[in-house]
């Protein structure tokens, strides 16, 4: 078991103040404003450890490095923003997917990505 530490604590505090998925460099930049000195090994450590513990889970886009979220949340998809590269949650699911499977294929687990600008970056 790992101990508490302030930055622990401040990537922690990251994730449960950032609500939507975060990459490592996003985590570090946020965990500063909490802690000046907490570097990027630290963050990668305690990602690490955090999802090896079940309180974070990998959100996985094609192509891309993983990032991360609290555990726990219902079925969900996500948006990814092509100018920032920002990903958020998108609550809810477009259904039964099923029947999109080839004939004689078994659907066992869907994902779907939407990608396009957030509302910020649509703003500019």
């Amino acid at each position: 078991m790992e101990r508490n530490t302030k930055q622990r604590d401040a990537i922690r505090q990251v994730f449960e103040e950032i609500a939507r998925p975060l990459g490592p460099n996003e985590v570090l930049e946020a965990g500063r404003t909490r802690h000046a000195k907490l570097g990027i090994a630290t963050v990668y450590r305690t990602i690490n450890s955090l999802v090896d513990s079940g309180w974070l889970v990998p959100v996985e886009l094609p192509g891309e490095p993983p990032r991360y979220e609290r555990a726990g949340s219902e079925h969900h998809h996500h948006f990814r923003c092509r100018t920032c590269t920002r990903v958020f949650e998108i609550h809810g699911c477009p259904g039964e997917l099923k029947d999109l499977a080839p004939a004689g294929f078994r659907l066992e687990s869907h994902e779907v990505v939407l990608y396009g600008l957030c509302a910020r970056c649509a703003a500019d």
